[in-house]
């Protein structure tokens, strides 16, 4: 899989023609028809500038999705593509129809497999219901047709392909983003050679027809969260212990969770190769492995169009060592967080420093915080990243006892209502036998919310098993902190007496 930097989703632009042009030939290397000239880019831009998407990786134009509004009743079940294209035209463009038309879905072969494809198709599916659009539908080729065409008619070749007795790249892919087979059309394209000038009518209904922007994109209201309750077990190597990482962004991700949180120092169980060192070289070593950590984690975000808040892990910075996790977005980009404050028992087996930044993250989903678990105990980081912004603080944790766990639990319990925020923590559970200074661990994930009447009255949105291996998914609402900041019962933020007291930081953030 080629390794990517940054993605990068887009209105397409004039500019990107050439880019444009180059990815178009590559993705249809056999095509034997014409392609899209500078003069239809420019037309469709001019038509419907929101309808047209290309999704970059590192600059480079990885695919596009181009469309048009059409009021569909004008051209019913048995069309063709020159005419829901005006014969390529795009005179048959209507601000007021009622279906999304797609004309163009292609991703460059080189990025295939990474799931781009599927961002096209949400964002797509975004802007159906922002316009408030019935449907999207688009005649899909299916190219690998002629192979077949001798002994199976449309209809036959469509059946398998459903019952995956054959495989269709287009259609497949079509069936999994969940399009649905509407009927066979016939002399659709007569330059696709492949699909035998066949295609497939397929359909994406909008059952929510919300009124929003038109604009792809905006941060959301309502966010969902995804928190992985991590077992300690023994792994073989890394490659290993990524199979399980996989599995849980994986089953989060399908639940089209926006941010996956994972546990403090939950690559613990690497250490067991190094048992007869001392606590201090164990660690690190286990130092050596976080920078393809960082890398692992960078592009299952990416694949799984989901940020990732990687925990922690010990990371060398010269010769100190400190705890680090990242924010790795779903875009490709990624920074670093590093925890503030090491308990006693940190610095006395390992040698652990504490770092000296406290920020903000800027999301897709808006501003959110990090704090590594000792850090939550200390009401002057949420208070810092309140003032700039914070409207989700996410504390990976590791603790041991029921003692350990609680200071944090309650801490950070406390965290969302001084600050009027949400609060989302998650530990490990489990126990390393044969990994010191890591033997035992006690947790229960949580998210967290503020104390007032659009909350639950016990603060807690949800939390998982005690002490069980799981996932814990949950929604949150940020309209509902905008109401409770201007209007709530008590406001802890705007009630402050600033004339009498302020949290300030000693140094430049």
């Amino acid at each position: 899989m080629k390794e990517i930097q940054k993605i990068e989703l887009r209105h397409l632009e004039l500019s990107d023609f050439a880019n444009l042009q180059e990815s178009m030939h590559e993705a249809y290397s056999n095509w034997t028809g014409d392609f899209w000239n500078k003069g239809h880019i420019q037309k469709l831009i001019d038509v419907f500038p929101e309808g047209q998407l290309v999704i970059l990786a590192d600059g480079q134009i990885a695919g596009c999705a181009l469309s048009l509004i059409l009021d569909y009743k004008k051209y019913g079940d048995n069309h063709t593509y020159a005419q829901v294209t005006g014969n390529y035209t795009f005179s048959t463009h209507d601000p007021k129809g009622n279906v999304l038309y797609g004309i163009e879905m292609f991703i460059k072969p080189e990025f295939r497999g990474m799931r781009l494809g599927r961002r096209l198709y949400d964002a797509r599916k975004e802007l159906c219901e922002s316009l408030n659009l019935e449907a999207i539908m688009f005649g899909g080729r299916i190219p690998n047709y002629h192979k077949f065409s001798k002994e199976l008619r449309p209809s036959q070749y469509i059946k398998k392909v459903q019952q995956l007795e054959i495989h269709d790249p287009t259609l497949n892919f079509q069936l999994s983003n969940d399009f649905h087979v509407l009927k066979v059309l016939r002399n659709y394209m007569p330059d696709d050679a492949e699909s035998k000038e066949f295609a497939v009518l397929m359909e994406w209904n909008n059952i929510n027809h919300e009124e929003s922007n038109d604009k792809i994109n905006l941060p959301k209201t309502v966010v969902r969260l995804g928190l992985i309750q991590w077992q300690m077990r023994l792994y073989n190597g890394i490659g290993e212990l990524f199979d399980q990482v996989e599995f849980f962004v994986d089953a989060v991700a399908s639940y089209k969770s926006d941010f996956v949180l994972f546990p403090e120092f939950f690559n613990a169980p690497l250490m067991a190769e190094y048992n007869d060192l001392t606590e201090a070289q164990a660690i690190r070593k286990l130092a050596e492995y976080t920078d393809e950590i960082r890398e692992r984690f960078s592009r299952l975000a990416i694949t799984y169009n989901v940020n990732i808040i990687t925990g922690s892990m010990p990371k060398l910075e010269g010769q100190m060592l400190n705890n680090v996790g990242f924010l790795c977005r779903r875009d490709g980009t990624y920074e670093q967080y590093t925890k503030l404050h090491v308990t006693p028992d940190e610095e006395k087996y390992w040698g652990l420093t504490g770092g000296n930044e406290i920020k903000v993250f800027e999301t897709d989903c808006g501003p959110i915080g990090i704090l590594i678990c000792y850090d939550v105990e200390f009401p002057e980081l949420p208070r810092i990243l309140a003032e700039q912004g914070m409207n989700i603080l996410f504390v990976p944790f590791l603790t041991d006892t029921q003692n350990g766990y609680s200071r944090v639990r309650y801490c950070a319990r406390a965290r969302a209502i001084e600050n009027e925020c949400y609060v989302a923590i998650a530990g490990s559970v489990g126990n390393l036998p044969k990994v010191e200074n890591m033997d035992i661990q006690f947790a229960q994930s949580v998210v967290f919310t503020p104390c007032d009447f659009a909350f639950p009255t016990t603060g807690i949105k949800a939390e998982a098993t005690p002490n069980t291996e799981m996932i814990l998914v949950a929604d949150v609402d940020m309209d509902l902190l905008w109401e409770l900041h201007n209007n709530g019962a008590v406001r802890n933020l705007k009630d402050r007496r600033k004339d009498l007291y302020d949290v300030i930081t000693k140094r430049s953030l």
